[in-house]
């Protein structure tokens, strides 16, 4: 228990600090004492009014929002299927549980390994600056992810039910859209909220292949309101705000009703790690 409240306060304590920074004024900043709002500062939305009424922020968090929605909508349809098959199948010249190792491995590899051979390639088929160009990196990456989550999560569902349905002459498919997919939604819906968080927080290459632009990010909007405002107090109060507004959607996901299957993803990767290691 002791753990868990040390973990929320490491977590919740700097988003607070950004909050609390993004209502001072600027000498208010740099104040000693100056914490508790109304009591030790008069609070005030000035750089949120400035912030908000600029539609760069509006165009960089559409972008955002739409890479990653289109990237969790992508991954789900090609990785659940895929998690499917590797729970209920066996192949005859690779094991399933290889296959799924395989997988996991992928997230151990880092990303600016390939960031160079990417980019060649998404400079050859004319995708730079491009949502497709960023969609398709994005769910290269989170495929993984969904298949290994997505794959344990269906073991877990009985499979005297799927057999009883088959007995009564429902397809694969059916089984699979009727019955497997419904016992596994509320796995299927915190995957898919890891999936786009993983996608708003990304910035490796988001920076690499859509450097031409400034609004295709909604971190990149931090970068772009201090080289349009030019001033380092709005630098300190921007970055603040920006923090908060990025951090929406880890925030939101976390505390959805779903929370117990997001500690139960992260039991189950530890466990498939743990199999890689002893395998």
């Amino acid at each position: 228990m002791a753990i868990a409240c040390l973990a929320a306060v490491w977590v919740v304590v700097p988003f607070l600090w950004a909050i609390d920074n993004s209502l001072k004024t600027d000498l208010d900043i740099f104040r000693p004492g100056a914490i508790i709002p109304f009591l030790q500062f008069t609070p005030t939305l000035d750089v949120w009014k400035t912030v908000m009424s600029d539609p760069q922020l509006l165009t960089c968090f559409f972008s955002s929002a739409l890479v990653g929605l289109s990237t969790t909508v992508l991954v789900l349809l090609i990785g659940t299927p895929a998690a499917y098959s590797l729970a209920r199948f066996e192949f005859k010249r690779m094991k399933s549980k290889d296959v799924t190792l395989w997988f996991l491995s992928q997230r151990v590899l880092p990303p600016v390994v390939v960031l160079t051979p990417f980019y060649i390639l998404l400079a050859e088929s004319g995708m730079i600056d491009t949502w497709i160009g960023l969609i398709l990196l994005y769910s290269t990456f989170n495929l993984s992810f969904c298949v290994v989550i997505m794959r344990d999560i269906f073991r877990d569902v009985n499979k005297e039910v799927e057999e009883a349905a088959r007995v009564e002459g429902a397809s694969l498919w059916q089984i699979f859209w009727m019955i497997a997919l419904p016992l596994s939604l509320d796995g299927l819906i915190v995957t898919a909220f890891i999936i786009f968080a993983s996608c708003w927080n990304e910035a490796l290459f988001a920076s690499a292949v859509t450097s031409q632009h400034d609004g295709y990010h909604a971190f990149f909007y931090l970068d772009y309101s201090q080289r349009q405002w030019g001033s380092f107090q709005f630098c300190w109060r921007g970055y603040d705000l920006g923090y908060c507004s990025s951090g929406d959607s880890v925030i939101l996901s976390s505390a959805l009703p779903g929370a117990r299957s997001l500690i139960r993803c992260g039991e189950r990767i530890n466990a498939c790690s743990a199999q890689i290691i002893s395998a």
